[in-house]
Order: C-alpha cells, then sequence, then structure tokens
C-alpha cells in the first residue's frame, strides 16, 4: 500500500492514526464481550475503517453525515461521548434513542449525524435534502450518504444520485464496495465492473478510491468536498475495500473464499498506516504503545460507566408522548371576511399564505411548478416565490419525501404534493419508516406534509382512485387529516403546516370543484383533532368524513321528515376525536360508521370497535358499517357507482333505526 503524505504536517498524520485506532480497539473490545455475552449484536468494520475515519476527519464539523452499520469511525470521529455511545449499543436509557433502537441505528443533531435504518437506501434521499436546504441557505456545505454494493440494488439509490445531479446538489454519494450483499457476492448483484461507471449515466462525476488507504480517502474527500462547497453538485466516490468479519457476527464468513481473507489481510488499514508511519519517522514505538494505552483507558472507562446502568424502565406515559415532536397548537382564529371559494381554492389560498407566513417552508412535486400541478393548485407560485422554494421533482416519490426529511433536519418546512394518492406506494417506506418514527428513535421531527389527491367517482380506475387513508391511521407518529368542505380544508392546511410533525393530508378530487363555501380570507388554523357535527339529530348518528360528509348530509336530509340523524365530519384521522364521538352515541344510541375506503380494515372498524368497547352501555342497536366494496376501484361509470356505497347507505340506515 503506496501512501502520500503530500502536504499534510506530521500533527495531522498522527491524528489520523489516532482516529483510525481508535474505532478499531472498540470493536476488538465489543468482540470479546460478545463473546462472554456481555454484548447482543455487532456489525463489524473491521477492515474497512479508513473510509469512516477519512470523511469524517476530512469534512467540517458541522457537515451532515449518513451512516452505516459498519461506520463506527463516523461516530467516534464525530467526538460521540464513549460512555453515552456505549449506552446506545446496550440499549440502555442514557443512549441516544433511550433504549428504543439498537447498533447505529440512530442520528444526532448536534454531531450532525443522521440514523439510518434498516431499509439502507433511504439516508441517501434524506441527504439530498440537507444538501438542498444547503443549496437555498447560500452555505456552502456539503452533506454525505453511504450506501454499501449490495443497497445500491435498492431503487432509492438511483432515485437518489438522480435527483441530486438535476438539482445539482453537494452531495458525495460513497460507495463502500466491499464485494458482498450479506452473503451474495457482487455478480450477482450486478453486471458493471465498477460503481464509478454510474457516473455517466447521472450526469455526475464519479471517482474511485483504496478504501483502505487512509491518507487517499482523506485527501481524496478533502479536495472533494472543498470544491462542491463553492461549485455545488454531486459526485459518486467509491471505496474499494473488504470487510474481514461476517455482516453480522452471527452471520459467520463462511460463504467467503479464503484466498479473499489472505489477500485482503495484508491491506489492513490500521497496520499498513501503522507500519508507514513508524517506518518513515512521524511515529515512535512508545507513542504508538501511549497511543493505544490512552484509547484502552477511555474505552474501559465508559465501558464501566455504561455497561452497569440498568435496563430501561417502561413508561408508558413518556413512551406514547415522545411519539410526535412537542407541540401546543395555539387556533389562530379565521377573519370575519370571506369570499366564495372552490375546496381546489382554498387549499391553493392556504398553501400560499402559509408560504407567506412560513419562509423556510419548501414545496415540491411532479408538475407543480411552471404547470402549476395536475390540479392548478400551485398554479402562479413559481412567479411569486421562485423555483428554490417550488420545486418540479423527477418521478421519484421516495427521493422528494426523503428530501423532505432532510429539509426538516436543516430547519425547513416540506410540503411534498403526491400527484396522485394512489402514487405513494412508491414512498411508503420513507412515510412509515422515516418520518413517522424519526422522533421517537432519536427526538428529531420530521416537518413534512404530503398532500394527498384521492378519492373515486370520477371514472379514473383502479390506479387514480383509491382511498388509502387507513394505510397511514394505522401508522403511529403521523398525523392524518382529510377534510370535507373549502373552509375546513383551508383551515386544517394551514395548521398542518404549521405543525412540526409529519402529516398526510388527503384531498377529494371530485370535491375540488364541486364543493363551494365562503372561506375566511386570512390565514386561520383549526384544532387538530377536533370533529366537527355538521348536522345535529338525536335518532342517529353517522360518524364519517371527506366525501361521506355529503353522502350522510343528503341522506340525513332525505330522511328528516321521519328521523332526525346526527352526522359528524371527523375532519382528523389521526389522533380523532373520540369525545365527541362518545357525546354523540350517549345522546342517540345508534350509530353508523360511513366511509369511502373499502370496508375490510378502513377505520371504520377501528372507530366501531371502539364504540363498543367505551359506549356499549349507550347503544341501543349495534354499530353498523358501510363502506364501499372490497375489490380495486373499477373505471367504468356503472361499476364504479356500484362500488362506493352510496346506493347502500340508506337501507343500512334503515336497518339501523328499525333494529
Amino acid at each position: 500500500m503506496n501512501f502520500d503524505r503530500l502536504n499534510y504536517t506530521n500533527e495531522t498524520l498522527k491524528q489520523l492514526y489516532y482516529e483510525l485506532v481508535l474505532p478499531r480497539m472498540i470493536e476488538e473490545k465489543m468482540l470479546i464481550l460478545l463473546r462472554q455475552g456481555k454484548v447482543s449484536k455487532w456489525f463489524s468494520g473491521i477492515g474497512q475503517e479508513a473510509i469512516s475515519v477519512g470523511i469524517a476527519q476530512a469534512l467540517e464539523s458541522d457537515e451532515y453525515i449518513m451512516p452505516l452499520h459498519r461506520n463506527l469511525g463516523i461516530f467516534t470521529g464525530r467526538k460521540l461521548p464513549l460512555p453515552q455511545l456505549f449506552a446506545q449499543l446496550q440499549g440502555k436509557k442514557s443512549g441516544f434513542s433511550k433504549g428504543r433502537e439498537r447498533s447505529f441505528h440512530f442520528g444526532t443533531n448536534p454531531h450532525h449525524v443522521v440514523g439510518m435504518i434498516s431499509h439502507l437506501g433511504p439516508q441517501m434521499a434524506v441527504a439530498n435534502g440537507v444538501a438542498l436546504a444547503n443549496k437555498i441557505g447560500n452555505e456552502p456545505k456539503v452533506a454525505v450518504a453511504f450506501t454499501g454494493d449490495g443497497g445500491s440494488s435498492e431503487g432509492d439509490f438511483h432515485e437518489a444520485l438522480n435527483v441530486a445531479a438535476v438539482w445539482e446538489l453537494p452531495v458525495i454519494f460513497v460507495v463502500e464496495n466491499n464485494g458482498y450483499g450479506l452473503s451474495t457476492p457482487s455478480n450477482e448483484q450486478f453486471r458493471f465492473k465498477q460503481f464509478i461507471d454510474k457516473g455517466i449515466g447521472y450526469g455526475m462525476e464519479a471517482i474511485q478510491v483504496d478504501g483502505n488507504n487512509i491518507l487517499e480517502v482523506y485527501d481524496t474527500v478533502n479536495r472533494i468536498a472543498a470544491d462542491l462547497r463553492h461549485n455545488p453538485r454531486p459526485v459518486l466516490l467509491e471505496c474499494l475495500t473488504f470487510r474481514m468479519r461476517g455482516h453480522e457476527e452471527a452471520s459467520g464468513t463462511k460463504y467467503v473464499p479464503k484466498e479473499l481473507f489472505e489477500m485482503w489481510e495484508k491491506k489492513d488499514p490500521v497496520m499498513n498506516y501503522e507500519n508507514y508511519l513508524l517506518s518513515n519517522g512521524i511515529l515512535e514505538n512508545a507513542e504508538v504503545l501511549q497511543i493505544r494505552a490512552g484509547i484502552k483507558k477511555q474505552i474501559d472507562e465508559a465501558i464501566e460507566i455504561a455497561f452497569p446502568e440498568p435496563e430501561p424502565t417502561a413508561n408508558t406515559a413518556e413512551e406514547l408522548a415522545d411519539v410526535y415532536a412537542p407541540y401546543n397548537q395555539v387556533v389562530t382564529s379565521p377573519s370575519v371576511e370571506t369570499t366564495e371559494k372552490r375546496l381546489v381554492d382554498a387549499i391553493s389560498d392556504g398553501l400560499k399564505q402559509s408560504m407567506e407566513r412560513f419562509d423556510n417552508l419548501v414545496l415540491m412535486g411532479q408538475d407543480i411548478a411552471e404547470y402549476g400541478g395536475v390540479f392548478k393548485v400551485t398554479e402562479g407560485f413559481v412567479e411569486k416565490f421562485g423555483k428554490a422554494r417550488v420545486r418540479n421533482t423527477p418521478l421519484c416519490e421516495s427521493a422528494i419525501i426523503g428530501a423532505g426529511l432532510g429539509l426538516s433536519i436543516k430547519g425547513y418546512k416540506a410540503m411534498v404534493e403526491m400527484q396522485f394518492a394512489d402514487f405513494v406506494t412508491v414512498g411508503f417506506n420513507q412515510i412509515v419508516n422515516n418520518l413517522a418514527k424519526i422522533h421517537y428513535r432519536w427526538g428529531q421531527n420530521a416537518d413534512v406534509v404530503v398532500r394527498m389527491p384521492t378519492g373515486a367517482g370520477v371514472g379514473a380506475g383502479p390506479f387514480h382512485s383509491q382511498s388509502n387513508e387507513a394505510w397511514f391511521v394505522h401508522t403511529p407518529g403521523l398525523k392524518v387529516v382529510y377534510p370535507s368542505n373549502p373552509a375546513d380544508a383551508k383551515g386544517l392546511l394551514c395548521a398542518a403546516l404549521e405543525d412540526p410533525n409529519p402529516y398526510m393530508f388527503f384531498e377529494h378530487k371530485a370535491m375540488y370543484r364541486s364543493q363551494i363555501g365562503q372561506v375566511p380570507n386570512n390565514w386561520y388554523t383549526i384544532e387538530i383533532g377536533r370533529a366537527n357535527i355538521v348536522r345535529e339529530g338525536s335518532d342517529a348518528t353517522i360518524i364519517t368524513y371527506g366525501m361521506g360528509v355529503h353522502w350522510a348530509k343528503a341522506l340525513a336530509e332525505k330522511m328528516a321528515n321521519d328521523y332526525d340523524i346526527e352526522v359528524i365530519d371527523l375532519r382528523t384521522l389521526l389522533p380523532w376525536d373520540k369525545e365527541t364521538v362518545a357525546a354523540s352515541v350517549n345522546k342517540c344510541g345508534k350509530v353508523m360508521v360511513m366511509h369511502e375506503d373499502c370496508l375490510t380494515g378502513g377505520i371504520g372498524g377501528e372507530i366501531a370497535a371502539w364504540i363498543g368497547e367505551h359506549c356499549f352501555s349507550s347503544l341501543d342497536a349495534p354499530v353498523m358499517r358501510e363502506a364501499s366494496l372490497d375489490t380495486p376501484v373499477p373505471f367504468a361509470l356503472t361499476l364504479e357507482a356500484n362500488f362506493l356505497p352510496t346506493a347502500r347507505l340508506e337501507a343500512t340506515m334503515k336497518k339501523l333505526l328499525l333494529y
């Protein structure tokens, strides 16, 4: 291995040695503790330390890094306190995630490290969001995201690189090419020869380095980062390396040919660099012993602090409280002055006024800039707010939602428009595993609103008509809103954009231009989690939301000569208003829960179950449900009409009333 010190001082070379030995010695200690049963799991990066260490040392301390399992050198290089780091690895309360995460699945904003999730790829999109914030804010900084040769097979790799190239974001995408994705060799992962061959396809520079050569990694990243800070663009950095342990210790290494270990053992990044320093008189043997003794003392002292700590004591109130970022909504009242608006115009108005109110709000979505979006919600926004804040995106929902999270990490707000709610499936992982869980995991909020044009009734078929709100109501950490009228749509959207937590905001396409009403002119908010009684009654209650509100009102009016039916518009589906529902059930005694979504697994089942459990003594009949058929949404209007619940509502209500 050839080392070129270039113009680096002896002090720099010695510091790199210290930073390289520290994670190696921690690893060696952890492997001993693992065999002793004192550590439950370990992902070893032995043999790959030069990549993490070289990169961490080359960057400025306030530049964000998105590491993976085997990047211990990132965490030690960012000076995380070893007692807290070891407590984290042991699942103790004093760690960075209060015992809620294992291993390196955590982040720490003070140290500018963003924790991974097990899905490997999503952190690259988060790096894009951080880099976008840097670019918008004119901060000369880079972001770095790690992936492995195996993880690069995921779609997130393509989406993130493509977006970074199109937007010219200052990101370094690091591929640790160690030849295996767990046990699967590279020739079963991809057919190209080397990752740098991919650069031209994305329109970006690609560089390959010896990932075991600490000076080569350090100098290369030093030069790249210095350039990108003033000439923003992405760079793909391929680091050739090899891991000398299994994917994790329980995996073993039997699948790796013996000769590979023999070859790479000679390329050990720590011993080769140590020998170079000794042979060139930069370090003396006594200094090596002194450095290693000092590190051993640090490790032993940290273990003595972290390991005796007892297992976390479960506190249900604390667990529930940490699902969302702390936020106490203060409702802003609507003005007396109103203007008649369609629902689509009310949403546009709320979005526009929120852009004026929050200068850190960035809008992203397909065709939302000059074209104004397929439903024209953002028409004219580019002219008013500029292309930096109103951004057309490639067709890559996962990358854009991840970028929204990256913006949030830098203190921005993000609105991501799904062109149709159906398309959210492509970004599902980012929503349910990254946005929803990140505050509970390590205290980072996700200030992202995902707008979802949803619903059937317009003959759009199975891929443009789904009602998929139940998927997200099931996910702790999200808030889910579904307005039924223009005034609520504006007030609830403004409230969602103000709240630092992640929202799924559903907008029924068929109501965009059919629902018209008086909308307050000012920026105002509506209480999240508070239902609205849109029609009072005493004989039965219909609990619904969205388009269901209008179906329920029409049914109540039709039956008004004989029965007095109360209609509750939930408005917020997560959290939903149990107090208002309970009061109505206790008053009326008979309940129908109705929604446009399919019956099975819809949130109506959850509400009905809650009523049965908590309001049973007030019921005069079984809780009844009505919803769409358990089929995909058909295209032909006759089939779609049969799919929707409207034709079945009256019969179900009569059955309920006559019970």
